[in-house]
């Protein structure tokens, strides 16, 4: 062990506990059952037993303790961002792709492609940059792991200045936020332009966090440490008081995490602000567009700031091998092209094939660089399928490398026009771009949303 630290083992991990002990200690608190004079029993936690606690102490750790239940905040609202309540329509047993014959998987492929005919799969390269980065881009300080993560935040701010998503008045709801990275940037880029408001939804605690070293006035950090799952934008207490246009953001948001988000924004907020009763937006959307009506275009103008509390949604998209018919958004486009839930659990298997396929070198390039703003969750963006699972090594004489990886970007493809569809029938134009070269990352994708035309309105200054 290292000179003051704990003298246990840590076998797991291949080397010594690094925790300090007290004075004239050989061991730490956690592993003092070790020490020889220490007579003091140490039983697990029983409301974490990750973690241990002396028995004489116990009744006084449980209501100190970490993992016990906190009362929970306004803003908690279970499920509210679930998705799909009826689980019958979920297959109890999932099958693993290695346990497919070679002929229903080639049935798969079959129907991955019928469906995908027609959709717009070659996408444009939005490729951008910020000038609130430039001085941190050249700064030769940077190792190639920063400058990575710094081309793809000046890119998102980039693709942000190009909807004109950065401006004053507004609340920035950084979603997935890690250590706020995102939002510091935007923070910086919006240094001069008054009544902006940060919220940073992350469910993990989180170390060496940014948004606590911001000190301008003019612009406010809050911290949401809660689920998407369960979150209502509207019981936020910040957002209840200056009700600011949204605008959402994210760097690589996984899987699931991303439809969570998208159903937060676009239906559990925009509802609870445009009232219980309004219609439905994107009724609202096609009848302000196919109607001739005098005067249905500026009512529906007029009426805007109630409908359409949501400016834009600005998200990296990552992991969707993580995703979940559950909460998935574009259930209803799998059902118009004749697939279901257990497709969709085969595609979302597959889509690691184009960021792994069977190299392992590559499977780590393609979500070590995408840890830094998670680093107190690295687990977050790993590529967590085992060979077993994904099927690589079963198909290895069957498929390519190159036929995985294709097969894989059309897995993700699909699922992404889900989510694309889901957005147009909620009344916002939707699209998916490149962001940053597959040199910088692989999962360089970026979904981007703002109110279809008739719904645009200027925010308050």
């Amino acid at each position: 062990p290292r000179p003051g630290r704990c003298g246990h083992f840590v076998r797991r991990k291949g080397r010594f506990c690094r925790m300090v002990p007290a004075p004239g200690r050989r061991f730490c608190g956690e592993h003092g059952q070790e020490e020889e004079q220490n007579d003091r029993k140490r039983i697990p936690c029983p409301l974490d037993p990750k973690h241990t606690v002396y028995e004489d102490q116990l009744q006084k750790h449980l209501k100190k303790c970490n993992s016990r239940e906190k009362p929970k905040p306004a803003y908690f609202v279970q499920d509210i961002n679930a998705g799909l309540k009826d689980v019958a329509e979920i297959p109890e047993k999932q099958v693993t792709l290695s346990s497919l014959s070679s002929e229903e998987l080639q049935n798969l492929i079959v129907k991955l492609k019928k469906a995908s005919n027609g959709l717009q799969l070659h996408l444009k390269e939005e490729i951008l940059s910020h000038q609130a980065l430039q001085e941190a881009l050249n700064d030769p300080k940077n190792g190639e792991s920063a400058f990575k993560h710094l081309k793809q935040q000046a890119s998102i701010l980039g693709n942000m200045e190009k909807l004109h998503l950065l401006g004053p008045g507004r609340c920035f709801v950084e979603f997935g936020a890690g250590r706020g990275k995102l939002s510091h940037w935007v923070d910086v880029a919006l240094q001069n332009v008054e009544n902006v408001q940060f919220l940073l939804v992350e469910r993990a605690t989180t170390r060496f966090k940014v948004d606590g070293k911001h000190k301008r006035r003019d612009s406010i950090f809050e911290r949401l440490q809660v689920d998407i799952q369960h979150l209502c934008l509207s019981k936020v207490p910040i957002l209840e008081k200056k009700k600011l246009p949204v605008v959402g953001i994210g760097k690589h948001l996984c899987g699931a995490a991303t439809d969570l988000a998208l159903r937060c924004l676009v239906e559990s907020y925009s509802a609870c602000c445009g009232g219980e009763n309004e219609e439905p937006v994107a009724k609202r959307c096609k009848t302000a567009t196919t109607e001739g009506a005098p005067g249905t275009a500026a009512e529906s103008d007029s009426n805007t700031e109630d409908h359409k509390p949501v400016a834009g949604i600005v998200i990296a998209l990552c992991c969707h091998h993580k995703c979940d018919w559950t909460h998935y958004v574009g259930r209803e486009f799998f059902k118009s092209v004749g697939l279901g839930p257990v497709e969709f659990h085969y595609f979302q298997r597959m889509s690691s094939w184009a960021t792994c396929g069977l190299q392992e070198t590559t499977s780590k390039a393609s979500t070590s660089e995408e840890s830094e703003d998670q680093s107190n969750d690295t687990e977050e963006h790993e590529q967590t399928l085992s060979m077993a699972e994904s099927g690589s090594d079963t198909w290895q004489g069957i498929l390519t490398v190159e036929e995985r990886k294709e097969i894989g970007c059309l897995c993700k493809r699909l699922i992404d026009h889900g989510r694309i569809e889901y957005l147009q029938k909620q009344g916002y134009k939707a699209a998916l771009q490149y962001y940053t070269e597959s040199a910088v990352s692989l999962e360089n994708v970026l979904l981007t949303a703002v109110p279809s035309p008739s719904f645009i309105t200027e925010p308050t200054t």
